[in-house]
């Protein structure tokens, strides 16, 4: 398997007070933005707000997951059952287009293995 991006995912409870804390409070700079979430430099990392995926009414707050690049999510998931790791959800395709895995490790820490599909727009060049 390979990683080929990775990036730390918060989906906080109130999205505009974490959006200020991280954008205007520690001052990290906009890597890129989309409808519910921004993503942030964080030296040679990423940081990402997602507005969407709230938890449910009582549900204990979001932790935190780390987010891991694949080239194909599919053969990654077949991968590591292959070793024996449990899949916490199996690869499927999101709502929002990108094909996804998730895995807990003994921690209880979420890894996103993330497929981005050719058509994504995360593949698209935004210049002009």
């Amino acid at each position: 398997m390979e990683i080929l991006a990775s990036r730390v995912l918060f989906r906080p409870a109130d999205y505009e007070r974490s959006l200020a804390f991280y954008r205007d409070a520690i001052g990290l700079a906009i890597a890129r933005e989309y409808g519910s979430g921004t993503v942030f430099h964080a030296g040679q990392s990423l940081v990402e707000l997602a507005g969407h995926g709230r938890r449910e009414s009582g549900a204990p707050p979001f932790p935190g997951a780390l987010w891991l690049q694949v080239r194909d999510v599919y053969a990654t998931q077949a991968e590591l059952e292959r070793r024996g790791v449990t899949i916490a959800r199996a690869a499927a395709e999101e709502p929002w287009g990108l094909h996804e895995m998730h895995v807990d490790d003994p921690d209880g820490v979420t890894l996103i293995f993330v497929q981005v599909p050719d058509t994504h727009p995360l593949r698209r060049d935004p210049r002009n």
